[in-house]
């Protein structure tokens, strides 16, 4: 068995992946060599950012299973990969306290006015200006997977009032008031004082939040995006922004990574922007491996695989996941 990595390993996690699987051949391509190496991998683990050969790889049989080192899986569910035999899992759910302390420092960013005071502070300005507050509020969060689910849990102590949709609406807990079919999304946004996004990027939620959607939400409400940028249709974001009708927004993600500079979001005094840092963490190579471990073992032993991906969907179903349903990061 060949095993081709393609996340940024050291010498120690290239050792652990050797100690679960001790007969396989370990292969760390990176991204430079990701695109000839996965043509003879049995195993691919990681995340290639560069284009790979994806329907070759199908076509000659030889890949049996991708171990994703990420939660968004549009890196390598084509059609081919979607088509084949060929099982995905994913990291969802993994990060989730990372993707919530980003979505909480996005939304209490913008609520006590930090990009204002920002501004003040480099020109040396000591003025009061108004402020808001996270208590008290209606926070709706759009996918209810292992990151939505951290990121209710770190605002019930503020005393919101949450509400929270998924194509999978199960096991609500305590502190979310509703949590409502994926369907429900209109009553969600029109309740909602600030929307946090974590959807994963697929068919049906690729520009899911349009100006139909944006226009349903409260005047000066939030809009925080810690899913995956084409989920919002930016130029329609951004008109909304410009038109006053929303408060402000908060993007780790952004419809084309790196953000042009041409783009009128850099300029817009009620943005936050962030380059997909969601998921970062001093521990998350290490955890990345764990997990992948844990699943080698599995796969090699036959049973079953852990946030098994339904990949008509992009994500994994409940029943398999680290996490639970539609996470992102």
């Amino acid at each position: 068995m060949r095993i081709v990595l393609c996340y940024p390993v050291e010498e120690q996690h290239r050792q652990q992946i050797a100690a679960a699987a001790p007969d396989a051949e370990i292969c760390d391509a990176g991204q430079q060599r990701i695109a000839e190496e996965i043509l003879q991998a049995d195993v691919f683990i990681g995340h290639a950012k560069v284009p790979v050969p994806w329907d070759q790889v199908v076509a000659q049989g030889r890949l049996k299973w991708i171990q994703s080192s990420a939660a968004g899986m549009d890196h390598c569910l084509v059609p081919a990969v979607i088509d084949s035999e060929i099982p995905v899992t994913s990291a969802s759910g993994l990060f989730a306290d990372q993707v919530a302390e980003q979505a909480l420092a996005l939304l209490l960013g913008l609520l006590r006015s930090l990009p204002t005071f920002f501004r003040a502070q480099q020109q040396r300005e000591f003025i009061r200006r108004p402020t808001a507050d996270l208590h008290g509020k209606t926070v709706g969060i759009v996918g209810f997977g292992g990151n939505g689910r951290r990121i209710a849990e770190v605002l019930a102590p503020f005393r919101t009032r949450i509400l929270a949709t998924d194509l999978f609406p199960v096991d609500r807990p305590p502190w979310v008031e509703h949590l409502w079919p994926a369907e429900r999304l209109d009553t969600l946004l029109a309740e909602s004082d600030a929307v946090i996004l974590c959807l994963p990027l697929n068919a049906s939620t690729s520009g899911l939040i349009d100006r139909e959607q944006l226009a349903r939400m409260r005047k000066n409400s939030l809009l925080i995006n810690v899913a995956r940028g084409p989920v919002v249709v930016e130029n329609d974001l951004t008109k909304a922004l410009q038109a006053g009708t929303l408060g402000g927004a908060g993007l780790d993600v952004t419809e084309v990574e790196p953000l042009p500079e041409e783009s009128d979001l850099w300029s817009l005094p009620n943005v936050i922007i962030t380059p997909h840092v969601g998921a970062q963490s001093a521990h998350r190579v290490d955890a990345t491996t764990d997990f992948a471990c844990d699943n080698l073992r599995r796969f090699q032993e036959g049973r079953p695989l852990r946030n098994l991906v339904d990949k008509r969907l992009g994500f994994p179903v409940p029943a398999t996941t680290a996490g639970h349903s539609e996470s992102e990061c």
